[in-house]
């Protein structure tokens, strides 16, 4: 119960047992109605709602008072709780079953016609409810939402209190590290021409500190990338970050494991089989074309590229025959769903979006006969073989792809994903959790012609895999680790590099010589040769995990002030330009545009 020295109760709490008693509300007018003379007014907070009854008894001065209210004015009323008349009773509300006679008012404050309701049925656009942010945060389901990331930031807190972690914050205003996305810099007043940068995570510090025989640190963690954004993304984001000493791989995710069933036991009422499974990335590539696959529903992918060799249609063999795969899906029941301009329509998508020369298909009829515009290209024994390697059934769709492996896994992946939804392959509230582990160490830069860390430099490669780091440095496997909910990457995290020869090592492999280790670097080099333990951790994406718990699709309606794809704020006008007295002050001269 919340007791100001405004308000007795909140616009949730009375109920019948309240009966009788005297009380003060604050909050907000949600809507009004006249009765015959007798006004009635819905009043809001963040708990609930509450019926208030402007009658005779209320006094003419009262009642007059009353009807100047409007949709969203601040008041505050006095009055006594009493039963509703049988029959009116809203069993839709909490405080459905009481009233309150009003005695008092007293406007607090009055309100413009808002842009839009926050109890309305219809959702604003997206645009209007950035710019009106106060407005829009009003909205229940916006309360619910923040709720809910409160009450996850708490149990995880409590979580690692109970396990030993502390919590240490970590600076805002460090050095750029150019590796991955790019930082947002912050230029130094004192010392013109030099930036501070935004963390993008507090990689860095948190294995400093497990130097520093802090062996169990845990922050939320404000962290900052100035990349392209989409819906998941925001330029400014939350993460739960930690870092523990003395472990391996299993030891971190088993602590996230626990961490997952406390979450989805006290959130989602749901019960998780620990441990989470585990599928290396080599699997979850082949089986389903994507690192972070969503394990609600099947429809896996299938190889194809051995029947491919020996087939009749050309432009599966001669993919199959230069080393490319020919790969496929079957999206069950789907073949009268999707008409040939259905059809048209993935493989315009497919192309557009993934580079892929075409997508082929066939059709499953009764007669279990494969229907497609290329089936005359195949030998009858070819499509019973295909129709076999995929299982299919008449009124199954078939789709194939002959590219690269790369290619195939992103189209098959973005296919599987597509169909999934829309033939309802699994229930939209249904959470399947696991891990994707044993990451390739490097991805090669085809125009950059060099090694790229697949996580970041730090991260520790597989004891029996350190011959490949000199030999053959993309055979080498990481001591990485990615959960996954939904096919979404909720975290990741690896086992670090604590050795200073062997981080050297890497970091020749991804072209940064030893003067430019020093100067990046060279105080977690130094560090290292200073008594570092064998640690690991993990950061996880708390705007993610809200959106995923929450059961949205967009990560905007988990933050209270985000950001649009264009990293700007409609309600603020920001980022904005500033007074030339400023720019001065820093030693910064800007070009015009048409100059750059």
């Amino acid at each position: 119960r919340t007791s100001t020295l405004l308000r007795t109760h909140t616009c949730g709490e009375l109920r019948l047992e309240h009966v009788g008693q005297r009380v003060t509300l604050c909050g907000w007018v949600d809507s009004y109605r006249d009765h015959s003379g007798i006004l009635f007014v819905d009043l809001r907070d963040r708990y609930g709602r509450t019926q208030l009854v402007f009658d005779p008894q209320s006094g003419e001065e009262t009642q007059k008072l009353a009807r100047t209210l409007r949709a969203e004015y601040v008041i505050g009323v006095t009055g006594t709780v009493v039963k509703r008349p049988e029959g009116t009773e809203n069993p839709a509300l909490p405080t459905g079953e009481i009233e309150l006679r009003v005695e008092s008012l007293k406007i607090f404050n009055k309100s413009t016609p808002p842009p839009f309701y926050p109890t309305a049925k219809e959702t604003p656009a997206e645009d209007l409810r950035l710019r009106y942010r106060y407005i829009d945060l009003r909205r229940p389901a916006m309360q619910r939402t923040l709720l809910l990331r409160h009450r996850m930031i708490k149990i995880m807190r409590d979580y690692f209190d109970e396990l030993g972690f502390i919590e240490v914050e970590t600076p805002m205003l460090g050095r750029s590290t150019p590796e991955g996305a790019r930082d947002y810099l912050v230029p130094s007043r004192i010392q013109h021409g030099c930036f501070y940068a935004l963390p993008q995570s507090p990689q860095l510090y948190k294995q400093i500190l497990m130097v520093a025989g802090y062996d169990r640190y845990v922050q939320v963690a404000r962290c900052f990338r100035d990349e392209d954004l989409r819906a998941d993304r925001q330029p400014e984001f939350t993460q739960l970050d930690l870092e523990m000493s003395f472990v391996e791989a299993k030891d971190v995710m088993g602590v996230i494991d626990g961490l997952m069933a406390r979450l989805a036991k006290e959130l989602l009422g749901m019960e998780l089989s620990l441990p989470l499974l585990q599928m290396t990335y080599d699997e979850a590539m082949e089986r389903f074309g994507h690192d972070a696959p969503d394990l609600r529903f099947g429809m896996e992918l299938v190889d194809l590229t051995d029947l491919a060799k020996d087939c009749q249609f050309r432009a599966f063999r001669e993919v199959a025959l230069q080393g490319g795969r020919v790969r496929a899906i079957n999206a069950p029941g789907a073949a009268a769903r999707y008409s040939r301009k259905n059809l048209d329509d993935l493989t315009k998508f497919v192309v557009e979006n993934f580079g892929v020369k075409g997508l082929s298909w066939f059709k499953v009829e009764a007669d279990g006969i494969l229907n497609s515009p290329i089936a005359k290209n195949f030998t009858p024994d070819e499509l019973g073989r295909i129709r076999q390697r995929l299982s299919a059934k008449a009124g199954d769709l078939l789709l194939v792809v002959a590219d690269t492996f790369e290619i195939t896994c992103k189209a098959l992946a973005a296919l599987r994903k597509r169909f999934g939804a829309e033939l309802q392959l699994y229930d939209p509230g249904a959470f399947h959790f696991s891990w994707i582990v044993e990451f390739p160490m490097f991805e090669y830069d085809a125009q950059e012609g060099r090694w790229t860390a697949m996580h970041h430099p730090f991260t520790s490669p597989r004891p029996q895999d350190l011959p490949y780091l000199s030999t053959d440095p993309g055979r080498c496997r990481a001591q990485a680790y990615d959960l996954v909910i939904n096919g979404y990457e909720a975290g990741g995290g690896t086992i670090r590099i604590h050795d200073q020869q062997l981080q050297q090592q890497v970091f020749q492999i991804l072209g940064i010589d030893a003067e430019q280790a020093k100067e990046r670097f060279g105080f977690l080099l130094e560090a290292l040769q200073s008594g570092a333990p064998p640690h690991g951790g993990i950061a996880l994406g708390v705007d993610r995990l809200v959106m995923l718990f929450a059961g949205l699709d967009n990560i905007r309606d988990c933050i209270a002030f985000p950001k649009t794809q264009r990293a700007t704020d409609l309600m603020t006008g920001a980022p904005s330009p500033v007074e030339p007295k400023q720019l001065e002050e820093l030693g910064i001269t800007l070009r015009s545009a048409k100059n750059r």
